[in-house]
């Protein structure tokens, strides 16, 4: 069994000086937690985003910082998105943000014409 993980002053910006590595383009991931359930933070540029995508369980996000934007609407700092499983939707951030992300499984990217 794994130790319990710890993360002091998380809320108060530790996100900003995280170890983050490229993840996709314009997306950098700082990994908390892999494997299943996975946890990570996601630090987006401006203008950058994720495609479109299925959820195959639950996925978690806190934003920390900034907004990020689905086909939904736009999610603020501060605001809790849950994805169920089973839903798709594309992910973006105009102004670029950071969220916290805990994902039950991954996720499986689907084809752009597909709706």
């Amino acid at each position: 069994m794994a130790d319990p993980f710890h993360l002091p002053g998380l809320l108060q910006g530790w996100w900003r000086t995280a170890n983050y590595q490229p993840f996709r383009e314009g997306v950098d991931i700082c990994p908390l937690n892999e494997g299943n359930p996975g946890v990570a933070l996601l630090r987006y540029a401006p203008q950058a985003g994720v495609p479109r995508h299925l959820h195959t369980g639950l996925e978690m996000i806190l934003v920390l910082e900034g907004t990020q934007s689905d086909e939904r609407g736009d999610y603020p700092a501060g605001s809790l998105v849950l994805n169920p499983e089973g839903t798709a939707h594309s992910v973006w951030s105009d102004e670029g943000c950071v969220v916290l992300i805990q994902w039950e499984r991954p996720v499986a990217f689907l084809p752009d014409a597909q709706d």
